[in-house]
């Protein structure tokens, strides 16, 4: 199954942990693979609370430069790209009864590098 993620800024983080639970039959007993199929975007594990999620947006700004980049002559995003590969397009889930076994403060998080865009995520249960 894929959800749809509306994403609001340049750099961007948005918990989709109750998205991607909605989309687990209610059954399930296993893994669930979340994919997102964007090259300029990354899905991570971590805490949601809000200033951590600010300071998850400006670490990836300060760590990857806006500028300077061989592929800035094509399309002026290669920031958006590299920041993406640090954090990479998918995680893997443990699933107990339809719901996603995360540790306590853990949640799933779309990590938006080039927005605000429109951003499709795999669900994949298995």
């Amino acid at each position: 199954m894929a959800i749809s993620v509306e994403t609001n800024g340049p750099t961007a983080v948005h918990d989709v942990t109750d998205r991607i639970e909605a989309a687990i039959p209610a059954d399930a007993d296993g893994l669930v693979t979340v994919f997102v199929r964007h090259t300029t975007a990354g899905v991570v594990v971590n805490e949601p609370e809000s200033r951590l999620l600010e300071d998850l947006e400006t670490f990836l700004e300060d760590l990857v430069p806006d500028e300077g980049w061989q592929h800035d002559r094509l399309d002026g995003n290669a920031d958006a790209h590299l920041r993406a590969t640090l954090l990479g397009e998918s995680v893997t889930v443990p699933v107990s009864a339809g719901e996603l076994d995360l540790g306590r403060w853990q949640a799933v998080l779309l990590v938006e590098c080039d927005g605000p865009r429109t951003r499709s995520i795999d669900v994949l249960v298995h």
